[in-house]
């Protein structure tokens, strides 16, 4: 890999045991693995860019699963730390697009301890884009003390800036979720955001163009508002443009959302303007979509591109 490199994420792993029954009643789970921020750069180095994960994986029986899976898939794991400890890991059950079941089982996993010390200046200054979420930053205090230091370092580098709130209410309260924003806002040069999720419940703000005029005058310069089945809403350079959904024929719409982070971060690195980021990763997220699995179902480059350029005629 050269010196240079398209994107980083930094955030955790986790096991995925899915099924297709209540989580009450299945009696065999199907063996994958899930995350926000990697799901986001498996989708960016699908599609082409030179992608890069930062993370701690425990010494268990998963390692090495874990650690192939992603070389298989072209990720960077230099700055992949192993370490005593376990893996964390969720159940999802899947009965139907409406009726999803998760449980999380990820306090103190080897994700829990990374930490400022794991943030390599170097490997972020080469980087295009860095990109982390809320959920990273509600892995652990020192979790989140990371993602901080990493943007700041960034922004520092000239590196672009890249994050999404992904709020949960399960896993984090409105006011943590808020307070994590606030505290890398500052640093962050494209906000990803979901309008039932993040904008709707943590500042109450409906209207894409309200919740973009916000984190605009809070000095974000692009800001991507996903309205799920009714498309997305940019805001850049002082204009405002909605893009609708590439397709209905949704089968599960699980990681789309990470799906639609990584095609855009894609599309920006790769010199789209963020309009034409959006219509790309509109096309990426309706394919991932109509299949099952938040990663399985990642699109790869050839058949996005395709169905891209069918867009632009």
């Amino acid at each position: 890999m050269s010196d240079s490199i398209d994107i980083i994420s930094i955030g955790e792993c986790l096991i995925e045991l899915s099924t297709n029954k209540s989580l009450t009643y299945a009696e065999t789970f199907t063996k994958g693995y899930g995350g926000d921020t990697l799901s986001t750069v498996i989708a960016a180095a699908r599609l082409g860019s030179k992608a890069g994960f930062i993370t701690k994986v425990g010494n268990d029986s998963f390692r090495d699963y874990l650690l192939d899976s992603w070389q298989s898939e072209n990720i960077d794991i230099s700055y992949v730390k192993l370490v005593e400890g376990y893996n964390g890991l969720y159940f999802i059950a899947k009965q139907e697009e409406s009726k999803k079941e998760f449980a999380y089982y990820r306090k103190k996993s080897s994700t829990t301890t990374l930490s400022v010390d794991d943030i390599p200046e170097d490997y972020i200054g080469r980087a295009s884009i860095i990109y982390s979420t809320g959920m990273t930053q509600s892995i652990s205090t020192s979790a989140q003390n990371a993602v901080k230091k990493a943007f700041a370092i960034a922004k520092e580098k000239q590196t672009t800036v890249a994050y999404d709130p992904n709020y949960r209410a399960r896993l984090l309260s409105v006011e943590e979720a808020k307070e994590f924003i606030e505290e890398v806002i500052d640093y962050v040069d494209i906000l990803l955001l979901s309008s039932e999720h993040d904008s709707g419940k943590i500042y109450g703000l409906t209207s894409p163009d309200k919740v973009i005029k916000y984190f605009w005058d809070q000095g974000v310069s692009t800001v991507c508002v996903k309205l799920g089945k009714n498309g997305s809403a940019i805001g850049y350079n002082g204009e405002v443009q909605y893009f609708s959904p590439y397709t209905e024929n949704i089968v599960d719409t699980t990681g789309a959302g990470d799906t639609y982070n990584g095609a855009f971060l894609h599309g920006i690195a790769s010199g789209f303007t963020p309009f034409e980021a959006a219509k790309f990763a509109s096309v990426a997220a309706g394919l991932q979509s109509q299949g099952y699995g938040a990663i399985d179902s990642i699109p790869y480059r050839e058949q996005v591109y395709a169905e891209f350029k069918k867009c632009e005629v």
